[in-house]
C-alpha cells in the first residue's frame, strides 16, 4: 500500500514535471512566436493544446501545477522546508506563499483550456481571481501584500542564482551542469517574479485595477519591447524548464509526517 508520504512525493514530482513543460514552452514561444507570447499565458496554453495529446498534457499540468502550489503552501503553513520562524525564515516562507498563489492561478488557467473553455482573455484566470479579491473588504491590501510576497520570492530566486544554494536539496546523482543551468534559470525567474509582483502591487495599493495583474506568460510578454532583456529571460526560462525536469527526478522531497500533515524535514 502506498502511504501518504509517498503519494505526496509523487504529486510533487508531477508538479515539477508540469512546471518543466510550462517554463520550457514559455521560453520557446517567446523566442519563436511573437503573436503567441503577445497573448500571454493563454497563448502558452493554446500552444500546449495544439500538441499531440495536448488536452491530456493540459490535464496533467492542472494536477501538477495544483500539486506544486500545495507543496509551496506547506511552507508557510507547516515549514516543510525547515526555513525557521525568524524574520529570514518567514521571508522565505512568504515567498513560497506567493509562488503557491501563482501556481494555483496557472493551474486554473490550464483547467479552463483542458475543459475546452478556451481560457477567456489573456491572463483571465489571474485577473478573475484578482477581481474577486478586490471586491471584498481589504481586498486591495491582500493583493498588495501578495505583490510584496512576489518581491520577496524574486529576491530569493536571485539569491539562489548567485549562490547556487538550490543544489543543497538536489541529489548528488543529478546530471553535470545542473548548477549552471539552475543559476541561469533562477535569474530569469527572478525578473519574471518582479514583473508579477509589481502588477499585484499596482492592483492592490495603487488602484490600477485587476486587469493589470499578470501571470507567467503575461509577465514575459510585457518584456517584449526590451530587446536583449526579453531574449535573455526567454533563454533563462528554457533553462529553468530543464532544471525543473531535473528536479522532477532528483529533488529531495521532505517527507510528510505519520499523520500526513506536519512534515518531517529530511536534509
Amino acid at each position: 500500500m502506498v502511504d501518504k508520504s509517498e503519494k505526496f512525493n509523487w504529486l510533487v514530482r508531477v508538479g515539477y514535471f508540469s512546471r518543466a513543460i510550462l517554463y520550457a514552452v514559455v521560453g520557446i514561444i517567446a523566442l519563436t512566436s511573437a503573436q503567441k507570447i503577445a497573448d500571454g499565458t493563454n497563448g502558452v496554453f493554446r500552444a500546449i493544446e495544439d500538441f499531440p495529446a495536448g488536452t491530456a498534457i493540459l490535464w496533467i499540468m492542472v494536477i501538477g501545477l495544483a500539486a506544486y502550489g500545495l507543496f509551496r503552501l506547506c511552507s508557510p503553513l507547516f515549514d516543510i522546508e525547515n526555513e525557521g520562524s525568524d524574520a529570514k525564515g518567514w521571508g522565505k516562507r512568504l515567498g513560497h506563499l506567493g509562488s503557491a498563489v501563482g501556481h494555483f492561478a496557472l493551474a486554473y488557467s490550464a483547467y479552463k483550456f483542458a475543459s475546452s473553455d478556451g481560457g477567456g482573455s489573456s491572463g483571465g484566470g489571474a485577473q478573475e481571481a484578482a477581481s474577486g479579491v478586490l471586491s471584498v473588504e481589504f481586498g486591495g491590501i491582500i493583493l498588495g501584500l501578495l505583490g510584496i510576497a512576489f518581491f520577496i520570492a524574486a529576491f530569493a530566486q536571485a539569491k539562489k542564482s548567485y549562490t547556487g544554494e538550490f543544489m543543497h536539496r538536489i541529489s548528488g546523482q543529478a546530471p553535470d551542469h545542473t548548477r549552471t543551468i539552475g543559476r541561469i534559470g533562477y535569474a530569469a525567474r527572478a525578473v519574471v517574479f518582479v514583473v508579477i509582483g509589481w502588477s499585484l502591487f499596482q492592483a492592490g495599493f495603487m488602484s490600477a485595477g485587476s486587469e493589470q495583474v499578470k501571470t507567467l506568460g503575461d509577465a514575459v510578454a510585457s518584456l517584449a519591447d526590451d530587446g536583449a532583456i526579453f531574449t535573455l529571460v526567454a533563454i533563462g526560462l528554457i533553462a529553468f524548464g530543464i532544471l525543473s525536469l531535473i528536479l522532477a527526478r532528483y529533488r529531495i522531497i521532505p517527507e510528510m509526517g505519520p499523520h500526513g500533515k506536519v512534515p518531517s524535514f529530511r536534509a
